[in-house]
């Protein structure tokens, strides 16, 4: 019988009743062909791997990650709370030593959810694995983690949520924003002022292939997760940049991805994008299952692929090769930044030692505009206090203040200063807490 060299749990939750409508890309098939294939293909026979069910997520395990306005249950349905139950019980297996390697294969995604949720966009309207991140750190203890977004699309949700926090380390490899929704993920994105550095772009050119994706993950990828030494590797793995995905414009195989997660070596996985239901999903599950597991992946493919069709061209390679190089040195000068001209350079405001920046955000999903200002604490210490002013086209002015993980004493002290003084303020319609030193989560409406 064939055994799993890394034992391995899969999550699987194709959630059934529900769907942005009955022919969007984002629906249920998504991984029952994908559900079909492991079955047939024997998967669940190897020892050593185990098929799981997904958990429920509670609102305080959102609550301790999202600001929602009003509240999480105006934003989110059951599917979004079991798919972010499928993560944590994805990272349960692999904390509490149950398995070597867990893999979500889970829906609603979530990476283009941000901080702040006012409803959906990017087909998301909670971030699954930033809302297991949470857990994993309020149980586990505050632990140093990456996340190597591989999805096709920008992450700009789980860089939006991370973007001020120096213990978790964000890297996206995504088609160029110049030429794909939603527009963001470029190398001048790196982080907020206490935590610069710590968050990398890898944009790459249409029609990249398996040669592209590889040489980003061995000459950019892995050496920066060498430096960084997270305790947790976390792949938000979309699975968009299939040659055949219909609204993409990558090359990368199946045989691609496995070899990707075989490099990457993730703990976890999350499915997030990737829409060729019949033609990518199956065999890339598949095979980021095999790899996973450790186990020889070198009879998947999928049966039109050619690999002469898909090869990318030399511009693309050369293209790539530069902006690894770039992208590297960038990283390892990012380390101390000069404050002042980080906030001059950003576009960034000053109000005493709170670094400013206003931010607009579009839903496309529900066709909702939202303005925000955020503004940080700055801090040589911890990643600084959070206050969020938002308001958007179906909610008032409301706010959300975050004490961060690992926070210091002044942080402390002054996080829960601004919020006693936003609940005496009546300009806000709704305040939100989220106090994770000291483990409090709470929502206020006036």
């Amino acid at each position: 019988m064939l055994r799993a060299k890394n034992s391995l749990g899969v999550i699987f939750f194709p959630a059934y009743d529900w769907a942005i409508s009955a022919t969007h890309p984002e629906r249920e098939e998504r991984l029952l062909y994908t559900q079909d294939q492991l079955r047939e293909e024997g998967l669940f026979d190897i020892e050593g791997i185990s098929e799981y069910k997904p958990l429920v997520a509670s609102l305080e395990d959102v609550e301790r990650t999202h600001f929602c306005f009003p509240n999480v249950e105006s934003v989110c349905t059951k599917s979004h709370l079991i798919s972010a139950g499928g993560a944590i019980r994805a990272a349960q297996l692999v904390m509490e030593g149950e398995k070597d390697k867990a893999f979500a294969l889970v829906r609603p995604p979530g990476h283009h959810a941000m901080k702040s949720v006012h409803g959906s966009r990017g087909f998301c309207n909670i971030n699954i694995e930033a809302v297991m991140i949470e857990y994993i750190r309020e149980t586990y203890g505050p632990l140093k983690i990456a996340v190597v977004d591989t999805d096709c699309h920008h992450g700009d949700g789980t860089q939006d949520v991370y973007w001020n926090d120096k213990d978790v380390l964000f890297i996206s490899m995504h088609q160029d924003g110049r030429t794909l929704y939603p527009g963001s993920g470029f190398p001048a994105e790196r982080g907020g002022v206490n935590a610069y550095g710590k968050t990398l772009n890898i944009p790459l050119p249409p029609n990249t292939s398996d040669e592209g994706f590889l040489y980003a993950i061995e000459n950019i990828v892995l050496p920066v997760l060498d430096d960084f030494k997270p305790d947790i590797i976390i792949n938000s793995a979309g699975q968009d940049n299939h040659y055949s995905d219909p609204i993409t414009n990558m090359n990368f195989s199946a045989r691609g991805y496995a070899k990707l997660n075989e490099l990457l070596n993730p703990h976890i996985a999350v499915l997030e994008g990737g829409y060729s239901i019949q033609g990518a999903l199956p065999y890339v599950n598949l095979g980021i299952c095999l790899a996973m597991a450790g186990i020889d992946y070198g009879y998947v493919a999928e049966p039109d692929f050619d690999p002469r069709r898909y090869a990318q061209t030399e511009q693309v390679t050369e293209y790539i090769k530069a902006l690894s190089s770039e992208l590297l040195d960038g990283y390892f000068a990012s380390s101390t930044p000069d404050i002042d001209a980080l906030v001059k350079e950003q576009g960034y405001d000053r109000d005493g030692d709170f670094i400013v920046r206003a931010k607009d955000v579009y839903y496309d999903t529900d066709g909702i505009s939202e303005s925000q200002i955020e503004s940080v604490l700055l801090c040589p210490e911890c990643s600084g206090v959070l206050r969020l002013e938002t308001w958007s086209s179906v909610n008032p002015l409301s706010l959300g203040v975050e004490i961060p993980v690992g926070a210091c004493d002044r942080c402390r002290d002054i996080g829960k200063k601004v919020l006693e003084q936003a609940c005496n303020n009546e300009k806000y319609r709704f305040i939100q807490s989220i106090n994770r030193r000291d483990k409090e989560y709470m929502r206020y409406g006036f």
